[in-house]
C-alpha cells in the first residue's frame, strides 16, 4: 500500500469520521462535514501478475480491468481458527494474478472471519486487489457500523466496492430505499470516500433485483449465474441483459454451487444435510458436471468475472489454471450443458428455495 502522507487520511480517521457523521443526511454531510483529507482516493488497484496470467474485462463503467477469475470470500476463507490455510490461499491468489477479492460482513459468522483473514493480507497489498464487501443490514445505521468494522478489519481505509447483501425481496427493497434505509448508508460513504463503487448482490429472485436497478445506477451486480440457472428463477432471461444494458460490471457467484453441480462431489449423508444451509434442497447425488465446465458456462455469459471460493492452494492453482486457458463457448455447447445439468438443477439451485423475509 503507498505509504500515507499528509493528504491522505489514515483509517482511523475515516472510521472516526464515518461515526460522527452517521447521524447526518447524505447532503448535510456532503456541505458541511465532510473533510477536506477525504477528496480524493488512491488509484485503482493493480496487480502485476494479472495480465499475463489470464484474460481481463471492462468491470462495466468502472475503468477497472478484472481477470475473469476472482476469490471468493467463502470455502476455506470464512472458517473459524483456519488462518493457516486461508491466508496462504488469499496471498497466493494475488501472486498467481487475482486481481479482485471478494468478502462480506456475515462470511464466518460474528467473528468475520472472512474479513479477519483478507484483512491479514491488505496490511501489505492493498494496492494490489480490488476489494470488495457487503452489508446485510437494511438500515443505514445499522449499515454504517457493519462498514466502520469492515474497514478495520480489511486494514484499509476504504473499500474499493460496498455492495448491499443478498437482496431477494420486495420488502427488503423497500426497507433498502426507504428514509433511514441502507441506501443512505452506501450513498454517504461514497461520498465521504470510504468507498468507491456501489454494489447489489442476490441469488434467490431476480425480481427484487431489476427493481433495485431501475431505482439506481449500481456500479455492479453480484449474481448467482451457471449452469442449472434457465431451470428455475432464472436471472440470465432477463436481469443479466438489464445489467449488460446499463452497463454494469457484473460479477457472476455460485458457478460450482458450492460443489452441488460437480460430478467429482461427495454428498454427505442426507441426515448431515438437514443441518446445514444447502440441504434446504437435499441432494442424494453428485452433480453432472466438471469444474471446467461449470466455470466456462458461466464465463461464456457476457459477466465480468466469476467469484469461487477455494478450499485450498491447489484447488486455486487449478481454477486460475482454468481461466488461464478459457475460450467461450458456443450455444450448442451452451444449450448442451444446461440440459446436463437439468437432473440435478434444483440442488445446484439450492439458494432459490428457502425462506426469504
Amino acid at each position: 500500500m503507498k505509504p500515507k502522507d499528509a493528504n491522505h487520511p489514515t483509517a482511523t480517521n475515516r472510521r472516526d469520521f464515518l461515526k460522527a457523521g452517521s447521524a447526518l443526511t447524505a447532503g448535510l454531510v456532503a456541505q458541511a462535514a465532510l473533510p477536506a483529507s477525504a477528496a480524493t482516493l488512491p488509484a485503482l488497484p493493480s496487480n502485476p501478475a494479472t495480465q499475463a496470467a489470464m484474460p481481463t474485462r471492462n468491470l462495466g463503467k468502472t475503468g477497472y480491468r478484472v481477470g475473469i477469475f476472482s476469490l471468493g470470500g467463502q470455502a476455506a476463507v470464512e472458517r473459524a481458527d483456519n488462518a493457516a490455510v486461508a491466508v496462504p490461499i488469499i496471498e497466493k491468489a494475488l501472486d498467481l494474478g487475482v486481481n479482485y477479492i471478494d468478502t462480506s460482513s456475515i462470511y464466518g459468522g460474528p467473528q468475520r472471519w472472512s474479513e479477519r483473514y483478507v484483512g491479514e493480507v491488505m496490511k501489505k497489498r492493498r494496492n494490489e486487489a480490488f476489494l470488495a464487501s457487503k452489508t446485510r443490514e437494511r438500515t443505514k445505521d445499522g449499515s454504517l457500523r457493519m462498514l466502520e468494522e469492515s474497514l478495520k478489519l480489511l486494514n484499509t481505509d476504504h473499500l474499493d466496492l460496498w455492495q448491499l447483501h443478498d437482496v431477494g425481496s420486495a420488502n427488503e427493497v423497500q426497507q433498502i430505499f426507504a428514509k433511514g434505509g441502507a441506501m443512505e448508508a452506501l450513498l454517504q460513504a461514497r461520498e465521504q470516500k470510504m468507498v468507491r463503487f456501489l454494489g447489489i448482490t442476490g441469488h434467490f429472485r431476480p425480481e427484487p433485483l431489476i427493481d433495485c436497478i431501475h431505482r439506481y445506477p449500481f456500479d455492479t451486480i453480484l449474481m448467482a449465474v451457471n449452469a442449472a440457472d434457465p431451470h428455475h428463477f432464472s436471472f440470465s432471461e432477463q436481469l443479466l441483459p438489464l445489467a449488460v444494458e446499463k452497463q454494469m460490471g457484473i460479477i457472476g457467484m455460485k458457478v460450482p454451487a458450492r460443489g452441488r453441480i460437480l460430478s467429482s462431489w461427495t454428498p454427505p449423508p442426507l441426515e448431515t444435510q438437514k443441518h446445514s444451509w444447502e440441504g434446504l434442497v437435499p441432494a442424494p447425488t453428485p452433480g453432472t458436471l466438471d469444474m471446467r465446465q461449470a466455470m466456462y458456462y458461466s464465463l461464456s455469459l457476457p459477466i465480468s468475472t466469476v467469484i469461487v471460493g477455494c478450499d485450498s492452494v491447489t484447488q486455486l492453482q487449478q481454477n486460475v489454471g482454468l481461466a488461464r486457458d478459457f475460450t467461450p463457448l458456443n450455444q450448442t455447447q451452451m444449450a448442451a450443458l444446461v440440459q446436463k445439468a437439468e437432473p440435478v438443477s434444483k440442488q445446484a439451485l439450492f439458494f432459490r428455495f428457502y425462506e426469504h423475509a
